[in-house]
């Protein structure tokens, strides 16, 4: 079966680009087109803050676990999937690149930077006793302007600005925010690329070459914004890629080494042997689940 991919509902948010709800209607909803328990890719950013319940947050066929005062960033185009069993209660909030290109034309704002290509990126945090009380008074004043019949966006983008600010500070590990206008451009346009070519291209200096940059000045925005280098952000995207096809498309090695460009299935296997410890199917009986 094809994983599902969620795209944004432009209409629902009057075009806003950002919307925010309470976590338990995604539970109580019954007409959605797929479940959020089982894996689905999203084209918006989501954040999801959890007030109360227990449980684990898959995100790219990682569990992590959650309890109250957790949040969870999932970035655009990632796999996840939610877990009901306790019926968490909380917010999530979903938002576009679009409302952050907003953002940033306006007021300062981190860089959302593709951090989670790093194996060592952890997509959840926990809040401390201070922060407990301001996130959610932060959300919770969004939520209230945006409700307002003469809702004013600058109000709602300066909340969401000092929500990601405070956010920011609390991961000083994640901070990779050293990127200049130039650099920052530089890198989108190496993931856009690397998006559309990813599987037949795996050479870093071939990248460099299409953004006009030698793979030196590249390697040096990559490590800035991911801590990687640009090689090892290649690897990481593609491993990515497999992994999502291999476990929600059951697809053999034969064919991933064909839709991948590898000489043939062995050549698939070592590589991805080498990127992860365990062969496509080892990794395949380790995440698939059975009632998918």
């Amino acid at each position: 079966m094809d994983i599902p991919h969620i795209g944004f509902n432009h209409e629902k948010t009057n075009q806003a680009e950002l919307e925010i709800f309470d976590l338990s209607s995604l539970y109580q909803r019954q007409n959605l087109s797929h479940d959020p328990q089982t894996p689905h890719r999203v084209n918006f950013f989501m954040l999801v803050y959890i007030e109360q319940g227990e449980g684990v947050h898959m995100v790219d066929f990682i569990n992590y676990a959650f309890s109250p005062g957790s949040l969870i960033f999932v970035q655009r185009e990632q796999v996840h999937a939610f877990d009901f069993s306790s019926k968490p209660q909380g917010k999530v909030m979903l938002f576009t690149q679009a409302f952050l290109d907003q953002v940033h034309a306006n007021m300062r704002l981190p860089n959302f930077t593709p951090t989670h290509l790093n194996h060592q990126h952890n997509p959840l945090s926990h809040l401390d006793g201070l922060n407990s009380q301001r996130v959610p008074a932060l959300i919770n004043e969004m939520i209230t302007e945006i409700g307002l019949d003469q809702s004013d966006p600058l109000i709602v983008m300066y909340l969401f600005s000092a929500l990601t600010l405070i956010l920011h500070r609390l991961r000083p590990e994640l901070r990779y925010d050293q990127l200049t206008q130039a650099q920052s451009v530089k890198l989108a346009r190496f993931f856009e690329l690397m998006q559309a070519h990813f599987q037949h291209n795996r050479d870093a200096s071939w990248y460099a070459s299409q953004i006009n940059t030698t793979y030196k000045t590249l390697n040096q925005v990559c490590k800035l914004a991911t801590g990687l280098t640009a090689k090892q952000m290649v690897d990481a995207f593609t491993i990515i890629e497999m992994k999502r096809r291999l476990v929600v498309t059951n697809t053999t090695s034969q064919q991933m080494a064909y839709d991948f460009g590898f000489e043939d299935a062995s050549n698939f296997v070592k590589y991805f042997k080498k990127q992860t410890q365990l062969t496509p199917l080892q990794f395949q009986k380790q995440y698939t689940n059975p009632e998918l």
